[in-house]
Parts: C-alpha cells; structure tokens; sequence
C-alpha cells in the first residue's frame, strides 16, 4: 500500500495543544467497525458503551522527563531527548547540536553535570552519566518530552497531565495517550458497572513521532520499544475471552503489546523489543475494540487503526471528526473502535 493512501487534510487550529481542565472532559467519536456509523459522545460515556464483563487493558509506563538542554565543552548548545534507559548510568539518545559530537566527547547540562557520548548507534547516541544516576539527574533537570506539534514549552502542569492517573513503570518518552482520558472516577465507574481492567508495559520512544519515509509502506523499518505482557494479564485475557467479553485495549501500545505476545499464534507471558508494525491486512488475534486518540496523517499509529477498523471508514471518521472540530493528537479527544 502507498504511505499517500493514509493521509487526510487537518486544519492547525485542531491540533489541541494543552489539555482540558478535567480529563474525563474530552468527547469521544464512536466508530462501529461492522457498519462504519458515527456517533458522537463524551468520553465519561464509556461505561455505558461497554458490557460488564468486557475487560480495558491499561498500558502503564510512566513517562520520565527525558529532555535535557546543556552544551558541549567546545560551548556549542544541545539539546538532548532520551530515547531509552539502558542502566542506571547509561542511555540511548537524539543530540541536536550544530555539529554531531563524537565518542569521548563530554556534554555539560544546566547545573554543570556531565554526559559522556560512548558510540553512535543506528542515529542515536550512547551516553553515559559521569558520577550521578541517570534518572536522577532527569528528575532534577528533565523536562517532559511534549511531542513536536505542541508549540510551546512544556511546563510543571505537564508533569502531571502529560501522564496518565495508572502509570508504574517508568521509561516512556511519550505518553500512551489514549489513558490521558481516565481519571479516578472513571476508573471507579467502571469498576463499579463490572467493567474488569489488567495492564501491560509498553515504553514508548520518540520513534513512534518519526514519519514514514518510503512511498511503499511495507518496506517501512518500525522502531523498537521495550514491552511485557505478564502472565496475570494474559489470564485475565483468557478469562474474558471465556465469559465472552470483549477485550478493549487503550490505545495503540496496548495493542501493539497485545498482538506481539501472540505473534507465535496465541497469547503468551512476552517480555522484550517489538517493532512489530500493523497495517492492512492484518488479522488480530486478540483485540476487539480499542479506545484511540486521532493520529497525524501518514503515520504509523494511522495506519494500524486503519487495519482494525478499516482504511475508507477510519478516514471518513476522520473527516468527520475535523467537520466537527474535535481535538486532535496527544491532548485532545478519543475514539472507540468497537
């Protein structure tokens, strides 16, 4: 398939760049898959618009403070987005400088402490904290890694919102946006009306922000990211399936995490790298319905949405949604694909 088959026209305006005051405030766009009828609702519906017994699957990565700003010994500025933690000490990472450093190099952040670049690897760099810990120096001087089409500068708001209520396990660098809509509450609603939940990890890198290059989408090279999908998830999965509930996975890495782990023809404990990349045709093996944000044109997050519920109705979706003038991307509204 040709990357242009995915693309739709997007008004700037409707690119949400800060989120609403309440999370659960965001409107939701119902897309059947079967019939491809709309209908718009408020996220806070959604436990009316799923049966008890039904079963959310939370990814709960934790996104870290990845950005860091510094500059090189020489006193060129950089700026630094961690891509992923390798230990305590060390990380994979993109450098923006006028000139690339090279290994041995030394980078000096804002207070004076020290990166040292060991290597350069497939477009990422190798860095190494000099006498302190990592992620304690991103807690100290991190800022949270808003996505590119957020025009502004991330703020102490964005440590909070820029996370979901359910987050564990850090080592994100982007949200896992669709779990930005849930609040207690909502949790608890839908606890209450006998809506189960389980999580997996998916620690999403800044790779699931890079375009696709090629015309021919199959011969796109995906990213790879850290996930696990434990045994406790996938017996909950299974006891769904059981009692005929459906499985709803929030958001595109619950999905991705999901069908990794049953890439060997069915569900298994998976913990590991994935670049597994859906698009058309792809048979699920596990998901039923899935609870998305809206995702920028051409890309890969588009295009997995599109094998689920179909090219032509996603983009008329789409389309509607912009006549509507829903919020789009990581702050703004969501989908249910069911």
């Amino acid at each position: 398939m040709k990357r242009t088959e995915f693309n739709y026209q997007l008004p700037p305006g409707l690119i949400a760049q800060r989120p609403l005051e309440q999370r659960s405030a965001s409107r939701l766009l119902c897309l059947d898959r079967q019939s491809g009828g709309l209908n718009d609702r408020q996220f806070k519906d959604l436990p009316s618009l799923l049966e008890p017994g039904d079963l959310l699957v939370f990814n709960n990565t934790k996104v870290i403070p990845a950005r860091l700003f510094g500059h090189k010994t020489s006193g060129g500025r950089v700026e630094i987005l961690v891509e992923r933690l390798l230990n305590t000490q060390e990380c994979l990472a993109q450098v923006r400088a006028s000139k690339s450093p090279k290994p041995g190099a030394e980078l000096v952040l804002d207070d004076g402490s020290q990166l040292r670049v060991l290597a350069r690897q497939d477009g990422f760099f190798q860095l190494q904290s000099i006498g302190t810990g990592l992620m304690d120096l991103l807690q100290r001087l991190g800022h949270m890694p808003l996505p590119p089409y957020i025009a502004r500068e991330d703020n102490d708001a964005d440590r909070r919102r820029y996370q979901t209520v359910f987050a564990e396990s850090p080592g994100a660098v982007a949200a896992p946006t669709a779990g930005l809509h849930f609040d207690r509450a909502l949790l608890d609603q839908l606890s209450d009306s006998g809506i189960e939940s389980t999580t997996v990890t998916l620690h999403v890198g800044a790779g699931t922000f890079q375009p696709v290059r090629v015309d021919n989408i199959e011969d796109h090279q995906m990213h790879a990211e850290w996930l696990e999908v434990s045994r406790s998830a996938c017996e909950a999965i299974t006891a769904a399936k059981t009692r005929s509930g459906r499985v709803v996975a929030v958001g595109t890495t619950a999905v991705r995490s999901l069908e990794t782990a049953a890439q060997g023809g069915s569900l298994a404990p998976y913990s590991g790298d994935s670049s597994i990349f859906i698009y058309p045709p792809y048979r699920f093996r596990v998901v039923d319905a899935l609870v998305t944000n809206f995702h920028l044109p051409e890309s890969t997050l588009l295009m997995l949405v599109s094998a689920f519920a179909g090219r032509e109705k996603i983009l008329a979706a789409y389309r509607h949604a912009v006549e509507q003038e829903y919020r789009f991307f990581s702050y703004g509204d969501a989908m249910l694909l069911s």
